[in-house]
């Protein structure tokens, strides 16, 4: 049975193959996007997820009920810490928390986290002060009162595993489902911003030792995964799609990547 999706970022990289395979199992794919959308898609949404009222705008311009709502729009580290933090979490909330009573039960969330919110547990204390923020700007507030050693996109995105871990059972007394993915370096249009960000020699170790970085295609099947009813018992769950990066880490044959 065809499905409603909403896809944020769908104009580009993992947003585009999540959008694509959707459209191609004959689901509606409806984009929500600052930049216009390839062919395919229902209907495209301009929305800034740095800006509320953008965002409100959209949600405004949407119509009906929706089985899935998939956040993987995001910007890199490269951008000024604040951005970061109001695409990457803040406005994603803002979003997820408008159109959350218009999916379906049985429906799902899916967040694109990152591997770079590897060290969540070592900020649960604080991810969980700027968590219990209402809004996008008392967010922004507590970000410039309490500054945060490295990079903010890691920052954001350790926030967004446990935004996504908090919010599971919450949203799952309606019977609306949140999981993440978490890729490791992939190869889209924003990759060389990562490499400057996070060091050039840090993903090029990466890649050598798996091979390759992962194609966007390699993300959007877990999302599809999680967004579907096969994964219906999967709730709160940070998946890791990084090639085996993790593992390797986590059993010590190759040291953390300074990222």
């Amino acid at each position: 049975m065809s499905r409603r999706v909403l896809v944020t970022g769908a104009a580009s990289g993992i947003g585009a193959e999540v959008a694509h395979r959707f459209v191609d199992a004959g689901d509606e794919v409806v984009s929500l996007d600052l930049k216009d959308t390839p062919v395919g898609v229902a209907r495209h949404v301009h929305c800034d997820l740095s800006d509320v009222a953008s965002i409100d705008a959209a949600v405004a311009a949407l119509d009906g009920e929706f089985d899935a709502l998939c956040n993987v729009a995001g910007v890199p580290g490269t951008a000024p810490a604040e951005l970061v933090l109001r695409v990457n979490l803040l406005g994603l909330r803002h979003l997820t928390e408008s159109v959350v009573e218009r999916i379906r039960p049985g429906g799902a969330i899916v967040n694109v986290a990152s591997i770079a919110g590897y060290g969540w547990a070592d900020r649960l204390t604080a991810l969980r002060e700027l968590l219990a923020t209402d809004t996008v700007d008392e967010g922004l507030a507590w970000f410039a009162e309490h500054p945060q050693a490295g990079n903010a996109y890691n920052f954001s995105k350790e926030a967004l595993i446990v935004y996504t871990m908090l919010m599971a059972p919450v949203f799952g007394e309606n019977g609306v489902r949140m999981n993440a993915v978490c890729p490791g370096p992939v190869e889209t249009p924003i990759l060389g911003d990562f490499e400057e960000s996070m060091g050039k020699e840090n993903l090029d170790a990466l890649s050598a030792f798996l091979g390759r970085h992962a194609t966007p295609a390699d993300i959007a099947g877990p999302v599809l995964f999680l967004a579907g009813p096969e994964s219906a018992w999967i709730n709160g769950h940070a998946l890791v799609a990084d090639g085996g990066i993790s593992g390797a880490v986590l059993t010590g044959m190759i040291p953390p990547p300074e990222i």
